[in-house]
């Protein structure tokens, strides 16, 4: 069973049947991190080990050049990751990020689609270690930013445990 089906994933399936729910989902779930609101989120889908979401190319995130500035794009694509980590990661156990490793590779000039996945097998199993590969993309199909943001899941402790910390 996935941990966060009662908190995101149920928001996400409760507020996106709305006329404008994608746009309510987006802001409320950017008051989670408030630092995902600088780039204007527009989550597009989520599901357990897929997430995407719009960056859109606005004045606020340009860089000297113009272009949508690759740590905005870096911001979307860890926005993208914590969704999908929160609506995939087992109930029993809990994630943090623990790297991130990027290429840049065209100047982003347009609104940017960021997307983060997973392979369901890679949360299961005794290995802590959890690659989400993450993809930030132009309007016309080219890929700006691409790279791996890694996980760190281990078991929840507890709450005997918990409760003597």
């Amino acid at each position: 069973m996935y941990g966060g089906m009662t908190s995101v994933m149920g928001l996400w399936n409760q507020v996106t049947r709305l006329p404008a729910g994608r746009k309510v989902f987006s802001v409320l779930f950017s008051q989670k991190a408030p630092y995902f609101a600088t780039i204007r989120p527009g989550f597009v889908e989520l599901r357990p080990n897929y997430a995407e979401l719009r960056i859109p190319k606005r004045r606020r995130v340009h860089n000297h050049i113009g272009t949508v500035h690759v740590i905005a794009i870096c911001n979307g694509l860890e926005a993208a990751m914590g969704a999908l980590a929160e609506v995939t990661v087992p109930t029993h156990k809990r994630w943090i990020p623990k790297g991130m490793a990027v290429d840049y590779t065209a100047k982003a000039t347009s609104d940017i689609t960021c997307t983060a996945e997973t392979d369901p097998e890679a949360w299961v199993g005794d290995d802590p270690d959890v690659p989400v590969r993450v993809r930030g993309v132009r309007e016309d199909g080219t890929v700006v930013v691409e790279g791996v943001i890694r996980l760190w899941v281990t078991e929840k402790p507890d709450v005997a445990t918990r409760a003597r910390a």
